[in-house]
């Protein structure tokens, strides 16, 4: 089961720094503006033992990369386009990835890329037991998508830098504002409700971190921050169905967040 940052699941429970994952990043089609996102990320399920990236390093496409790999410790991958319409990184990053699936221990893989081309090489990882994380563009083929574990949009790793640098009254200013402006569309209004609802006791009642795990199950994209908030508690207060209720926990001192769908009166 992999780690979500929404589920609520305490370092306690999964050692991040025992999880060892290798990040293979397709540079013909992934944005160097992204970069510290993605990591930032990547460290959410735990350690990137490897970080390699793959293209023609000869060609100027990839000259704004070059300043990015020195920073972030990226091992670039040299790979000449031997043929005119032909993506021979593909080919070298499913290589390496079978290279490692059987020569390192790695709990899991990062694919950045929005080509449907690595659909196979995510689902012969999945069956070898590691956990496969993709990170693509919005125009990433459902095929892809769909095979991950879990598939984050990079749209939303763009500005993460920025976002990190707000203070935390800063941060509550755009929440405000996407409450106050969102509208919730059938198809995921269905997902929370059918996930709420499985997940509910007698009263109608289920708890916000197995709600979070439980739709990761339904659908590798789900995000939180596709919608414009960062807590997929945020999420639910503002969708008028459901109602929220925090309890005290019982062998600690926090508090734990409890969804319920709005019963008409």
């Amino acid at each position: 089961m992999p780690l979500l940052p929404f589920s609520n699941v305490s370092n306690s429970q999964v050692e991040l720094s025992q999880i060892k994952l290798a990040v293979l990043i397709d540079a013909d089609n992934t944005r160097p503006a992204i970069i510290e996102g993605l990591l930032d990320e990547v460290a959410k399920y735990g350690v990137a033992s490897v970080k390699r990236i793959y293209g023609d390093w000869t060609s100027t496409n990839l000259r704004s990369w070059k300043d990015k790999l020195l920073e972030y410790a990226i091992q670039p991958i040299q790979q000449f386009s031997y043929t005119t319409g032909k993506n021979a990184t593909d080919s070298a990053m499913i290589i390496d990835a079978m290279d490692l699936l059987y020569s390192e221990k790695l709990d899991g893989f990062c694919i950045v890329s929005s080509d449907s081309d690595f659909t196979r090489l995510a689902a012969r990882l999945r069956e070898s037991g590691r956990t496969v994380y993709g990170f693509g563009e919005k125009k990433t083929p459902r095929a892809f998508v769909s095979v991950c574990d879990k598939f984050v949009y990079t749209e939303i790793l763009r500005d993460q830098q920025d976002l990190n640098s707000l203070d935390e009254a800063d941060e509550d200013k755009p929440a405000v504002k996407a409450r106050r402006d969102f509208k919730v569309d059938r198809k995921l209004l269905k997902l929370l409700r059918d996930t709420v609802e499985d997940l509910a006791d007698e009263s109608g009642w289920a708890y916000l971190g197995g709600i979070g795990q439980k739709i990761s199950l339904r659908s590798s994209e789900f995000d939180p921050r596709n919608y414009g908030f960062k807590k997929l508690g945020d999420l639910f207060r503002a969708v008028s169905q459901f109602e929220t209720e925090e309890r005290p926990q019982e062998n600690g001192t926090g508090r734990q967040v409890y969804i319920r769908w709005r019963k008409r009166k």
